[in-house]
């Protein structure tokens, strides 16, 4: 989906149309969960403290989530996707991985199912989404991005591994901002310069992920669609490029990484037992904070 949380407000609320929206709250610790393309125009994305925001787009309009009616919305969307397939594997509220290779409307063509479902999901929702076409895991995700929004890219079998080859290596799955640096000091900053690595030498340099991205660089992706994954415990983390003590920054990466894991334990309608925070500080100790939940 588009800009999903604020395209659902602009929806709702005729007055936001066109105009800068954020979702959050514009308190002085507040943070930005999502913002309208109008906003993001100035410079404002996720994550960002809501007084950057204001400062960057002086008339953004702030708007308190509604979570229970984002979460009604991502339900309508998956009852289109089972119409289609039953092999669906959601990412988050708004995101999902569908395959269609054989589907309940009998349809060999993937890319006017995937049209066909944008329009359905318009019909039912009146909001916008975008599609991504193509064999595997790896590269849909990748062409769902490349037109937003409301857009629609296949990538081809045939032309998979050289599309692979032109793209930024930050472009591919799992490479955040410190593997990407450890990556340019290395000289790899595309698919091509990744290919021209070996495997092995990949998996000394990135652990188990090195193998991943030996196939990713040739346009491979082995991972299945699991519509039916056990999940036993729901996490997210991240890395910084340097070591960060301001408790303002602080916050504001630990209620992104939140609200990740809020968006996806409300998707499999999940409860909590326990609830744990890691921190890793700049001589590598580690320390934990868990807490059992009254839920």
């Amino acid at each position: 989906m588009d800009a999903f949380y604020a395209s659902v407000e602009q929806r709702d609320n005729e007055a936001l149309r066109g105009k800068p929206v954020a979702i959050g709250y514009s308190e002085a610790r507040g943070v930005v969960a999502t913002a309208s393309y109008e906003a993001r125009k100035f410079g404002v994305h996720s994550a960002m403290p809501s007084l950057t925001a204001r400062n960057k787009c002086p008339q953004l309009i702030f708007v308190p989530p509604r979570f229970e009616i984002y979460h009604e919305v991502s339900t309508q969307i998956r009852e289109i996707f089972l119409e289609y397939t039953d092999l669906v594997e959601p990412l988050s509220l708004d995101e999902a991985f569908l395959d269609v290779t054989i589907n309940h409307k009998n349809n060999p063509s993937v890319g006017l199912i995937a049209k066909e479902i944008q329009q359905r999901i318009f019909e039912k929702t009146r909001l916008r989404a975008s599609a991504g076409v193509s064999v595997n895991k790896f590269l849909a995700k990748i062409a769902s991005d490349w037109k937003k929004p409301n857009g629609f890219f296949v990538i081809p079998p045939e032309e998979a591994e050289r599309f692979a080859e032109n793209l930024k290596i930050e472009q591919f799955y799992g490479v955040g901002k410190v593997t990407a640096q450890k990556m340019h000091e290395n000289h790899i900053f595309t698919g091509y310069d990744l290919k021209q690595c070996s495997g092995a030498e990949l998996v000394k340099l990135f652990g188990k992920a090195g193998h991943s991205l030996y196939l990713n660089a040739r346009g491979i992706d082995e991972r299945e669609v699991e519509p039916n994954r056990i999940t036993k415990s729901i996490s997210n983390e991240t890395t910084f490029l340097q070591d960060k003590t301001n408790r303002t920054l602080l916050t504001v990466e630990l209620y992104h990484l939140a609200k990740e894991v809020m968006e996806r334990t409300n998707e499999e309608k999940f409860y909590s037992k326990t609830i744990t925070i890691k921190v890793k500080y700049a001589d590598f100790k580690i320390i934990t904070l868990s807490f059992v939940t009254t839920l």
